[in-house]
């Protein structure tokens, strides 16, 4: 179950995000604006921007299945250096790809693992807890605020982007 969402869900909603960066770069193509300025936007002036939120997003899910996994030193170093449209996209597609490289026998333990963080100060979760707790909440906030920004400054997207592809079956 582990697997599934870390690296199953996790990389579909990625690809989600890659798929509303497209229509983001259509639209500031229509609108004839240079879409790097939207990377700047946020929704609150004490809230991170738009790119923060896309770099924080690949973070999560990246550490997230490294601290799982107890293999965080393999993960892909990311120095937020990112300032363009197609540099935000190839930080995303290597995470996909990183996450790409698991298996579900990679998790077979992560349930039971004691997962900290230093700003946890000394504390710990279990992997499920860290998972439902902390990891999957934190990575569906910053999605689901970037797509709130580009939304909120015209691009045409709606839900069913953001959810992507659904595994439909006739009903039995």
């Amino acid at each position: 179950m582990i697997y599934k969402v870390v690296v199953s869900q996790f990389t579909k909603m990625l690809g989600n995000l890659l798929a509303i960066l497209d229509e983001t770069a259509k639209y500031s193509d229509e609108k004839k604006f240079d879409v790097e300025d939207l990377l700047q936007f946020r929704l609150a002036p004490d809230q991170f921007n738009l790119m923060r939120q896309l770099q924080i997003a690949c973070d999560t899910a990246k550490f997230g299945a490294a601290r799982l996994t107890d293999t965080e030193n393999s993960a892909p170093e990311h120095v937020d250096s990112e300032k363009t449209l197609s540099e935000i996209k190839a930080r995303i597609e290597s995470v996909i790809s990183y996450l790409g490289g698991f298996s579900p026998e990679d998790f077979a333990a992560s349930a039971e693992q004691r997962i900290t963080q230093p700003r946890w100060k000394g504390k710990s979760l279990s992997g499920q807890e860290y998972l439902i707790q902390h990891l999957a909440p934190n990575f569906y906030f910053h999605i689901t605020t970037a797509y709130a920004i580009l939304r909120h400054n015209g691009v045409n997207i709606g839900k069913k982007i953001y959810l992507g592809a659904l595994p439909y079956r006739e009903a039995a």
